[in-house]
């Protein structure tokens, strides 16, 4: 396999995995998402699309870019998000409550618990899902950078 390929396939894995553990914890653990939670998944899904147009047309180099590109935005916002969880700076102001239907939304809206980007809902060994999300995001986006400019 060439190096883009196997970039590429990095580049497909590790966002799977990042975006299946965070949907994991959240059908399975019960943890719903904040606003910067879901921030993080748009630009997981992005990375997998640009990956995935990249391995249809055989990895051409500027879409595996693209997709290294795309999964440093989604470390970037796990960073970011990370911090507001620490209080080392202000996040945005608003929150997430999930609906079910659109059948009486505002009884809904009520009825769900606020989901805060400002706390910590799972951690491991001090760092929150959003940062290891972050940490993971940005080796493996800046990896896949690297090994393309080595290539």
């Amino acid at each position: 396999m060439r190096s883009e390929a196997l970039t590429n396939a990095m580049l497909l894995v590790v966002p799977a995995a990042l975006l299946g553990g965070a949907l994991a914890f959240q059908y399975l653990g019960g943890l719903q998402p904040c606003e910067m939670c879901l921030w993080q998944r748009w630009a997981l899904v992005a990375t997998l699309a640009l990956g995935l147009i990249a391995w249809a047309l055989r990895s051409r180099p500027v879409l595996v870019a693209l997709a290294a590109l795309a999964l440093l935005v989604d470390g970037a916002i796990g960073v970011f998000h990370a911090g507001v969880e620490q209080h080392w700076w202000q996040g945005i102001t608003r929150c997430t409550a999930p609906l079910t239907s659109g059948s009486d939304m505002l009884g809904q809206i009520l009825a769900q618990p606020l989901v805060r980007c400002d706390a910590i809902p799972w951690s491991l060994f001090g760092v929150s899902m959003a940062g290891w999300n972050g940490i993971i995001a940005i080796l493996i986006g800046g990896y896949a950078l690297w090994r393309l400019k080595t290539a």
